[in-house]
């Protein structure tokens, strides 16, 4: 009987499964306790299956589709445009080490496809990070290029400064909004501007991440090549030893000179004799 009522029991909606995941993920970024501790992995895993259904549910209603403009998107819709975003941020806090360097990968990929429909739908302008099949062409350009300029290194500095003060006013401009949008008072021209901060802010922080990635998949990598050079070197068969030429030489020499003594010693007595 209460299997049976389980069955019946209505599917989450897409609302509900969205405002579940950003608790979640709202719950883990906040959390005391360690990232690897059974609470937080649970929420972490909770949050991705979530996501996950959420994901499933946008792919099939279609709700963002590629021959419409940002303005065609209704307000309470644009939110959901931060799924991949979400998935990418609780990616990066599952636990289980040995399995890093693919979770780095898959958040790296939910990151990069949540900029490229900001991007494609024009919420910010800002340059989309370099991608696997892009990166070869960008390192054979760059390769006489061993360290960056130093007008290169500050103008990344002032960008990430400049990101830093956005993303710390559009926190104060969202957290003034909240509760009059979250409570249903807000009308739909702030409802609007109230998403759309968000989804700006998320750029700037899956820029920071991907940028994150990338270093840490580069020593994670570069830590799995010693470690093959190494394993390689010890697994190779030992020689057999060499043959000590020195002391076989000195062996037959030795053998000689006694053969000759030998040979003298008769030689005198039978002149002797």
């Amino acid at each position: 009987m209460a299997a049976a009522e389980e069955e019946e029991l209505p599917l989450p909606r897409l609302p509900e499964l969205f405002d579940i995941s950003r608790q979640l993920l709202d719950e883990v970024e906040v959390a005391t306790e360690p990232t690897g501790s059974r609470e937080v992995q649970e929420k972490v895993s909770k949050g991705l299956q979530h996501l996950k259904q959420a994901a499933e549910m946008l792919a099939q209603l279609d709700l963002f589709s590629r021959n419409e403009d940002l303005e065609e998107i209704a307000s309470t819709d644009l939110k959901y445009l931060m799924v991949p975003a979400f998935q990418g941020a609780l990616a990066m806090k599952q636990g289980n080490s040995s399995k890093r360097l693919d979770h780095l990968q898959w958040a790296r990929e939910h990151f990069l496809n949540y900029l490229s429909q900001c991007q494609h739908y024009h919420v910010a302008e800002f340059e989309l990070p370099k991608t696997k099949n892009n990166s070869a062409e960008n390192n054979t350009a760059s390769s006489s290029m061993a360290q960056p300029s130093l007008v290169a290194m500050a103008s990344q500095r002032q960008a990430k400064i400049e990101r830093y003060k956005q993303k710390k006013e559009m926190e104060h401009r969202l957290s003034e909004m909240k509760s009059a949008v979250e409570s249903g008072e807000a009308d739909d021209e702030h409802v609007r501007e109230y998403y759309l901060l968000h989804l700006r802010r998320w750029i700037g922080i899956c820029l920071e991440e991907i940028e994150s990635i990338d270093q840490e998949i580069n020593i994670l990598r570069g830590k799995d090549s010693s470690k093959e050079a190494s394993t390689s070197h010890s697994s190779r068969p030992s020689r057999p030893p060499m043959k000590p030429f020195i002391l076989t030489r000195d062996a037959a020499q030795a053998k000689g000179q006694k053969s000759g003594s030998t040979r003298r010693s008769r030689t005198k007595g039978g002149r002797g004799g």
